[in-house]
C-alpha cells in the first residue's frame, strides 16, 4: 500500500473529473471558458469536494503550474487579522502577466475566521478585485459576515450519493489491488455519512489490515457491529434487563466505546430496516435517546445513563410485549 494518503492521491485534478456536483461544475466551466471568475463562497458539509473543486478550477485556469498563481490558507489555523493584513494583502496587491489577469486566494474553512479578520478581508476584496479573486470554503456559511456573503457568488455543495461514493471506493480498490466486499464499501459510506475524504481514509486503514470486509471496517473505525447493538436493544425490549446490561458492558469494554458512541449507534439502528419496531415505539426510543445524549454531553456518567436507558426500554417492553 502506498504511503501517500489515498484521499490526496485520488483527488480530482480537473473539473472534468469531479462527480456529483454537476450544476456547480457546469457554472464553473463557464467561468473558465470566459477566464473571468467572481469572488466565490463554497458552502456545504465536510468531505463534499469544496477544496478539491477550488483546486480543480485553478488547474483548469492556469494549467499544471497553477499553484504559482494561487495562495491557499487554512483559515482555521491562520484566522487572525494579522494574517489578512500581511500574507493575504501582500499576495493580493501584486499583479501577474498572462492570459488570466487575476490570481486566486483560497481561504479554506473561512467560517473559523475571527470577526476582525473577516472585516479586514472584506476591505481587501474591494480594493484588489481587479487582480485577485477570493474563494472561501465554509461548513457553516452563517458564520461568514453578511458583507462578505454579499460580495460572493454562493455555491452550495450537497452530500455525495451512495452510488458515487461506492463507485469511487471500488475504483481505488482496483487501482491499489485491494480485495474488498461490496457490503464493506456500503458500510464505509454509512459510517462516513457522505464525507468522501473520511470514506477514503477509512478504506485505506481497513486495507492496511488485509481484505476489506464489513467486520474490518467496524474494527478500524472503532464502532460496534450493528448486529450486536440490535441484539442489545432486542434483549432490553424483551424485558431481559440484566442480559441487555451485560451486552452493553461487553460492547463498551470490547470495542472501547464511549457512551456517546453507543448512543449514536443506537439512534442509527432504531431507524434502520434491519430492526422491526412499531412507529410509536421508535418515537418513544428516539425521545429517550435525545434525553440521554443531552445528559452525557453535560457530563453525566456513561454507564449509569445507558443502564437507565435500557431499564426504561425493559419496562416499556414488558408493558407492550415487543
Amino acid at each position: 500500500m502506498s504511503e501517500l494518503l489515498w484521499a490526496e492521491k485520488y483527488r480530482p485534478k480537473s473539473l472534468d473529473e469531479v462527480i456529483n456536483q454537476k450544476e456547480i461544475v457546469e457554472r464553473l466551466r463557464k467561468f473558465v471558458s470566459e477566464k473571468n471568475v467572481p469572488h466565490m463562497l463554497f458552502a456545504g458539509p465536510p468531505g463534499t469536494g469544496k477544496t478539491t473543486v477550488a483546486h480543480a478550477l485553478a488547474h483548469d485556469l492556469y494549467g499544471e503550474n497553477y499553484r504559482q498563481y494561487m495562495l491557499e490558507l487554512n483559515a482555521s489555523d491562520e484566522r487572525k487579522i494579522e494574517v489578512i493584513r500581511t500574507k493575504v494583502k501582500e499576495f493580493a496587491r501584486s499583479k501577474i502577466a498572462g492570459e488570466v489577469p487575476f490570481k486566486i486566494v483560497l481561504l479554506d474553512e473561512a467560517d473559523n475566521m475571527t470577526a476582525d479578520a473577516q472585516q479586514a478581508l472584506r476591505r481587501l476584496m474591494e480594493l484588489y478585485s481587479a487582480n485577485t479573486r477570493f474563494i472561501l470554503t465554509a461548513n457553516y456559511p452563517s458564520k461568514i459576515i453578511e458583507p462578505i456573503q454579499s460580495r460572493c457568488a454562493v455555491f452550495r455543495f450537497t452530500a455525495l450519493k451512495k452510488e458515487d461514493v461506492v463507485s469511487r471506493l471500488n475504483y481505488i480498490c482496483e487501482n491499489e489491488k485491494v480485495k474488498c466486499h461490496v457490503k464493506a464499501l456500503e458500510t464505509i459510506y454509512d459510517v462516513s455519512e457522505g464525507d468522501m475524504r473520511r470514506a477514503i481514509n477509512i478504506l485505506q486503514a481497513a486495507a492496511a489490515v488485509g481484505e476489506v470486509t464489513e467486520e474490518t471496517v467496524f474494527k478500524v473505525v472503532g464502532l460496534a457491529h450493528p448486529k450486536e447493538v440490535r441484539e442489545m436493544l432486542q434483549l432490553a425490549l424483551s424485558g431481559s434487563f440484566v442480559e441487555a446490561r451485560k451486552k452493553l458492558r461487553d460492547l463498551m469494554i470490547a470495542y472501547g466505546l464511549s457512551g456517546l458512541d453507543i448512543v449514536k449507534q443506537i439512534h442509527r439502528e432504531i431507524f434502520s430496516t434491519e430492526i422491526k419496531l412499531p412507529e410509536e415505539l421508535k418515537v418513544m426510543i428516539a425521545d429517550y435517546i435525545g434525553e440521554i445524549q443531552f445528559r452525557l454531553v453535560e457530563g453525566a456518567d456513561d454507564e449509569i445513563q445507558l443502564n437507565a436507558f435500557l431499564a426504561r426500554l425493559a419496562l416499556v417492553g414488558r408493558k407492550i410485549k415487543v
